[in-house]
C-alpha cells in the first residue's frame, strides 16, 4: 500500500511539472502572437486615423486595413507591389521605413525577454524554448497576414514574404533571450579557434584566463564597434538635417505640392520622418565617399553630382545638392568618418589602456591594434547592413536604383575605422603609456632626493651633536660641491684653491677617531629604570631642561586622624613618606602596607568630629 501510494505521489508530481511547462510554452506563445498583434494594431490605426481625415478617400475601412498589413509587411522587409500605375505597369516599393522596423523589433524582443523571467509556480523556460516559442506566435499571425493582404491595393510575393518574413521575429526574439540569460558570450566564442579553454590539470586555470580576457576583449570590440556606428548615423543626420536647412525653400515646396488639405499633410509628415533614418544612413554613406544612387544614371557624392537625377517631389529628397563638382562645404563631410575612427580608437584605448594603469596591466601594441580593427570592421558590417535596408527601388525604368549600395559603403567604412582607428588607438596607448612611465622616473627621483636631503641632514645634526661621524666617505667624495655636506664643503675648495683650515678641528671627537672620547647615549639603560638615583637623576634633568618653571612646592600637612573611641576598631590611613624637593631630586612616594584587620571586629561606633585645634 506504502509503494502504490509513493508511486502516485511520483506521478502526480512529475504531471504536474508537465502541466507548469506546458503553461509556460503556452503563455511564451501567446506573448510573440500579442507582439505580432500590437504592432499590427499600431499601424492600422495610423492608416484609418489618416483614411477619416482624408476628404477624398478612394477606398472604404477595407481598403485602408489591407493597406495597414501591407505596411506592415513591409517593415518586415517584404517588398510591395503597386499595380494600378499610370503606365500599366506594376510598380514595386522596396525601401523600408527603418522607424517603422523599430516597432516589432522592440515588441519582439521584450516578449522574449519576458518569456523566460519565471512566473509563479510555472517552471522557467529554456533560452532555445523560449526563442521558438515566442517567434511562433509571431510567425503564426504573420502567416494570416500574408494572406490577407494578397487582395489590396499593395500586393506581395508569397514566396520572397515567407523567406524574409521570419528574419525579424527570430533575430529580436534571440537578442531578449541573450539579455534575459545574462548576455553570456561564452556559448557563442569558444566556438572561435584559440578561445576554447583545456579541460584537465592546471592548464584548465590557465586556460580559463586567457579564455576570460579574450571574452573580455571581444566585449570591448563590440561596445567599440557600436560607438562607432552610433557616430557615424549621427553624424549622417547632422548632413542631412544641415542640408535641408540650406534647401529650406526647396523642401517647402515640394512639401506643400504633395497635399494640400491637412490630414495629408500629416500623412506625409508622418512619412518623412519615418524614413528619417533611412536619411541618417543615406547621409552617411554620403560622407564615407560611395554616396548614393538617384536611379540608374545619377549618383550623389561629396566630390560630384553626376547625371540627371529621377527626383520625384518629396521634403527630404529636396535636401540632395545640385549637380555639378562639389564644394568645401561638401568636402567637410570627410569629418564625420574622421571622427568615428577616432570613436572607435578612444573606445578601445580606454580599456586597453586607462590611465594611470601600469605598463604590465594595459594591452600590448598588437592586442591594442587588432581588437581596433576588428571593432572598425565590426562598424562596417553594421553600416552595410543598414544600407542595404535603407534602399530599394521605388519604381521602374530609373528609379530601379534608389539608394546606396551596401557593399561599396561596407567597404568605405571599413577603411576609415580601420585606417583612422589603428594609428590612433597606437598613439594615444603610446601617449599614456610614457606619461605613466614619466610620472614613475620622476616619483622616484624625488625619493632618492628626499632620502639624500635626510641622510645630509642627519650628518649635520650627528657632527653638531658630537654623536656622529665625519669620516670619508667614498661616495660623498665622488659628489659635487653642491651636494655634498656643508662640512665637506671646505675640503671641495682646499682641493681647488689650495691647501685651507679644515672644518673638522672644531669637531669634537667621535667614536671613529683614535682619541678616547665617551659618546652619549641614546637611550637610557632598562636595567637602572627604576633606581632610585636614576630617577632622581632624571627629575633634576628635567627640571633643569625647564629653565626654572617646576616650582618647589612644600610637603603637604599631615592629615589628623580621629581618636579612637572605646571598642572600635580603625584602619589606618597610609600616610605618604615625602622628602623635601631639593635640587638633588623628586620627591619619592612609598606606600606602606596595611594593618590585618583582627578576626573578630567589633561593631564601630559613630567617629567623633576631629578637633579644630588639631585641624589647625
Amino acid at each position: 500500500m506504502t509503494q502504490v501510494s509513493e508511486r502516485s505521489t511520483t506521478l502526480s508530481s512529475a504531471s504536474a511539472a508537465e502541466r507548469g511547462r506546458a503553461a509556460a510554452l503556452t503563455a511564451a506563445f501567446l506573448r510573440g502572437a500579442l507582439a505580432a498583434g500590437l504592432g499590427l494594431g499600431s499601424l492600422a490605426v495610423l492608416v484609418i486615423a489618416a483614411w477619416i481625415s482624408s476628404p477624398y478617400s478612394d477606398s472604404g475601412a477595407g481598403g485602408a486595413l489591407h493597406i495597414a498589413a501591407a505596411l506592415w509587411l513591409l517593415a518586415h522587409g517584404a517588398e510591395l507591389v503597386r499595380p494600378d500605375t499610370l503606365s500599366g505597369v506594376p510598380a514595386p516599393i522596396g525601401v523600408v521605413p527603418l522607424l517603422v522596423v523599430a516597432l516589432p523589433v522592440w515588441l519582439v524582443y521584450r516578449s522574449s525577454r519576458d518569456a523566460l523571467e519565471p512566473d509563479a509556480g510555472r517552471p522557467q523556460l529554456t533560452a532555445l524554448g523560449g526563442l521558438c516559442t515566442v517567434a511562433g506566435g509571431y510567425l503564426l499571425v504573420g502567416a494570416a497576414v500574408v494572406v490577407y493582404a494578397r487582395g489590396g491595393p499593395l500586393t506581395t510575393d508569397t514566396l520572397g514574404t515567407a523567406l524574409r518574413l521570419p528574419v525579424v521575429p527570430v533575430l529580436s526574439a534571440a537578442a531578449g533571450v541573450w539579455v534575459a540569460s545574462g548576455r553570456p558570450l561564452r556559448p557563442l566564442l569558444d566556438r572561435l579557434p584559440g578561445l576554447r579553454s583545456p579541460d584537465t590539470g592546471d592548464a584548465e586555470v590557465a586556460g580559463a584566463a586567457v579564455a576570460a580576457g579574450r571574452r573580455r576583449r571581444a566585449v570591448v570590440v563590440m561596445r567599440s564597434a557600436t560607438a562607432g556606428a552610433a557616430v557615424l548615423l549621427g553624424g549622417g543626420l547632422l548632413l542631412v538635417v544641415g542640408s535641408l536647412i540650406w534647401h529650406a525653400d526647396a523642401a517647402q515646396e515640394s512639401f506643400l505640392q504633395l497635399a494640400a488639405a491637412w490630414s495629408g499633410r500629416v500623412a506625409v509628415l508622418l512619412l518623412s520622418l519615418a524614413l528619417l533614418p533611412n536619411a541618417a544612413v543615406w547621409g552617411a554613406s554620403y560622407a564615407l565617399g560611395p554616396g548614393f544612387a538617384l536611379g540608374t544614371s545619377a549618383s550623389v557624392t561629396p566630390l560630384a553630382v553626376t547625371g540627371p537625377a529621377a527626383l520625384p517631389p518629396f521634403p527630404l529628397l529636396a535636401a540632395v545638392p545640385a549637380e555639378g563638382p562639389g564644394m568645401a562645404v561638401t568636402w567637410a563631410a570627410g569629418a564625420v568618418p574622421l571622427l568615428t575612427g577616432l570613436t572607435i580608437a578612444w573606445f578601445t584605448v580606454r580599456v586597453a589602456a586607462p590611465p594611470y594603469a601600469e605598463r604590465d596591466e594595459a594591452w600590448s601594441a598588437r592586442e591594442t591594434a587588432l581588437a581596433t580593427a576588428l571593432a572598425g570592421a565590426g562598424c562596417a558590417v553594421l553600416t552595410a547592413a543598414l544600407a542595404a535596408l535603407a534602399g530599394g527601388p521605388l519604381g521602374t525604368a530609373r528609379l530601379v536604383e534608389f539608394g546606396p549600395v551596401w557593399w561599396l559603403t561596407g567597404l568605405a567604412a571599413l577603411a576609415w575605422t580601420v585606417g583612422i582607428g589603428v594609428p590612433a588607438a597606437l598613439l594615444v596607448r603610446a601617449w599614456r603609456l610614457r606619461e605613466r612611465r614619466g610620472t614613475d622616473e620622476q616619483g622616484e627621483a624625488d625619493e632618492v632626493d628626499e632620502v639624500t636631503e635626510t641622510k645630509e641632514v642627519d650628518e649635520v645634526d650627528a657632527v653638531n651633536d658630537g654623536s656622529g661621524t665625519d669620516s670619508a666617505d667614498p661616495d660623498t667624495e665622488k659628489r659635487p660641491w653642491w651636494r655634498r655636506p656643508p662640512w665637506r664643503r671646505g675640503e671641495a675648495v682646499a682641493e681647488k684653491d689650495g691647501p685651507v683650515e679644515s672644518a673638522k678641528e672644531d669637531v669634537p671627537p667621535t667614536l671613529d677617531s683614535t682619541e678616547p672620547a665617551e659618546a652619549p647615549y641614546d637611550f637610557l639603560p632598562m636595567d637602572d629604570w627604576h633606581d632610585r638615583d636614576t630617577q632622581e637623576a632624571r627629575w633634576a634633568a628635567i627640571k633643569q631642561a625647564s629653565g626654572g618653571l617646576m616650582t618647589d612646592f612644600p610637603p603637604a600637612p599631615p592629615t589628623p586622624e580621629p581618636e579612637p573611641g572605646p571598642q572600635s576598631v580603625t584602619k589606618p590611613e597610609p600616610k605618604l613618606a615625602t622628602k623635601p624637593d631639593s635640587e638633588s631630586g623628586p620627591q619619592s612616594v612609598t606606600k606602606p602596607k596595611p594593618k590585618p584587620e583582627p578576626e573578630t571586629p567589633t561593631k564601630p561606633e559613630p567617629k567623633p568630629e576631629p578637633d579644630a585645634k588639631a585641624a589647625d
